[in-house]
């Protein structure tokens, strides 16, 4: 985390010292990448990101050593929330970039399952796809919870109202037969799960983040804790179903005193809004894949060795950035034939009529409205 941090001071300062240059100023572009909460896995991970896609002005070209990023570019990750917010924050154009669980992203685009009354966030836009996420249920070491049917009657802590890990663990709970009304939802930020768990105020938590993740080792460390498997037919039906999970283990000792268990993963993607200049979009997907960033990724966090290429571009339910689409296709990453185009331009206004202009007669003019259906899941 230091050298995160320390990062970012490094090349904001480069901004600070740019801002008296005006060749500097002009050349340098500031993007922002909503990263989620400081205790997940998304957070560090952002920062990595934004290391690797950063290539300020006056810093050495990469063949010479210095940054693969964007040239002329400083992202930064900021913290946020909930992935649900990145998604809205990035849609809405208040921020740049960032992070979420693919199955969220797919809903939010389409406007389905946990989304399905709400107006789609059809601008979103895929830049990589890339790492597996784990589905945590965590409880305690001595709980009586042993499977996911277990949960009926137990108090489920299930991250803030309508986050990311809400949703996904909602779809859970319906694949495994549980009904939502016989769980005792507890919606809390995931840094008041460790409190939570030692006092006996909840039996259960979910949390979706990439093992290991900095909450959890704090709950483990303070409350001696057991991971609830999520396995059988129920995650092979999600694995057959949705191309944004799989089955995945969480090895043991990944947090103290844990066994191996077997889990549901969930793809971490990074989002843009369909109005990124599709440069920008081409150097990106190139800067996050090259090879001495690929090196940055897995030395920086485990799960940056899980990142595959192969997968960057696969279809989830959301369209691939203009631009990044480019590299994909280019590198032999994504069907030419899956590329869409961009959003068109809104046409110009015509020229309002000159007042001697003859207007059409009334049964001339048409009166048609146009509608249009919002998909959604009961």
């Amino acid at each position: 985390m230091r050298r995160l941090v320390a990062s970012f001071v490094g090349l904001l300062s480069l901004v600070l010292l740019g801002a008296g240059t005006p060749a500097l100023a002009q050349d340098t572009k500031v993007i922002r990448i909503g990263a989620g909460p400081t205790g997940g896995t998304d957070f560090p991970f952002g920062g990595l990101v934004a290391n690797a896609i950063s290539n300020p002005p006056g810093s050495r070209d990469c063949d010479r050593g210095g940054n693969c990023g964007v040239p002329g570019l400083i992202a930064v990750a900021q913290t946020s929330a909930d992935v649900a917010d990145n998604l809205k924050a990035v849609s809405r154009g208040d921020l740049e970039m960032g992070l979420a669980q693919a199955d969220i992203a797919a809903w939010a685009t389409q406007g389905t399952a946990a989304y399905g009354d709400q107006e789609p966030l059809a601008n979103l836009r895929l830049l990589a796809r890339l790492y597996p996420e784990n589905v945590h249920l965590i409880v305690r070491k001595d709980s009586p919870i042993k499977e996911i049917a277990d949960l009926k009657g137990k108090k489920v802590a299930m991250g803030p109202e309508n986050s990311g890990t809400s949703a996904t663990a909602k779809l859970i709970l319906s694949v495994y037969g549980v009904k939502w009304s016989s769980v005792k939802v507890v919606n809390m930020e995931f840094s008041a799960l460790a409190n939570a768990l030692a006092a006996n105020t909840i039996d259960a938590a979910f949390m979706v983040s990439g093992a290991p993740t900095l909450a959890i080792e704090d709950i483990a460390a303070r409350t001696p804790i057991k991971l609830v498997p999520i396995t059988g037919p129920a995650a092979e039906k999600l694995e057959q179903v949705f191309p944004f999970y799989s089955r995945g283990v969480i090895p043991a000792g990944t947090y103290a005193g844990q066994m191996a268990v077997e889990t549901l993963d969930v793809s971490s993607v990074l989002l843009s809004r369909d109005t990124m200049n599709p440069d920008l979009a081409f150097g990106i997907a190139r800067a996050i894949w090259h090879e001495r960033n690929v090196a940055l990724f897995r030395a920086g966090h485990p799960r940056g060795k899980l990142m595959d290429k192969t997968l960057a571009a696969e279809d989830i339910g959301v369209p691939v950035q203009t631009g990044a689409d480019r590299y994909y296709v280019q590198n032999g990453l994504m069907d030419p034939a899956a590329v869409v185009p961009p959003p068109a331009k809104a046409p110009a206004k015509p020229d309002a009529p000159k007042p001697d202009a003859v207007k059409p007669d009334r049964a001339d003019r048409g009166g048609q409205r146009s509608t249009r259906s919002v998909s959604s899941n009961p």
